[in-house]
């Protein structure tokens, strides 16, 4: 007779499998105030592996991102694409941003953007929409992060509500 650890392992094999197998398609970015610069900095984190398969598909880009191999135009042909996939608007204005550069943490590269020239008694309202590998993955979702003094809002975007404000 079978003992119940072998037989909860013949059952739950097919699922402790599968959801190894599963790759979720998600982006995070932190979208801060900081006084001192008087400016909206922007942190956002994404898989190295799906950034480089939309770099691919979209501008027929093999970057090899954060590998000793990666082509020295990465920074250009990331800053082209947030450019085409991440709007940010201040107070209903679309806002000029600068992609600063990169960092890697682990599987992910850590992008960082910056807004300068904002006064902050001039806020009313700070709006993004991020379609950031919306466009490879049907199924990806950008957490949205706004933080501003105490004030705290988080929005998860798809495809179809791709956008978050906020007002002040």
């Amino acid at each position: 007779m079978m003992n119940i650890s072998k037989l909860l392992l013949i059952i739950l094999s097919p699922l402790l499998l599968g959801s190894v197998a599963h790759k979720f398609y998600v982006s995070v970015t932190q979208i801060e105030y900081y006084a001192p610069d008087e400016a909206i900095q922007i942190t956002s984190r994404v898989f190295i592996d799906d950034l480089e398969k939309a770099l691919l598909e979209r501008y027929d880009a093999k970057l090899l991102l954060a590998t000793p191999e990666e082509g020295d135009d990465a920074d250009a042909y990331i800053d082209r694409y947030l450019k085409s996939k991440f709007a940010l608007k201040v107070n209903g204005e679309i806002t000029a941003y600068t992609f600063l550069g990169k960092k890697v943490e682990n599987d992910l590269l850590v992008l960082f953007v910056e807004a300068p020239g904002i006064s902050l008694e001039s806020l009313k309202s700070v709006e993004v929409q991020n379609e950031i590998l919306m466009d490879v993955y049907e199924e990806q979702k950008n957490i949205v992060h706004f933080r501003f003094g105490d004030l705290k809002k988080s929005f998860v975007l798809i495809r179809e509500r791709n956008s978050g404000m906020l007002n002040f």
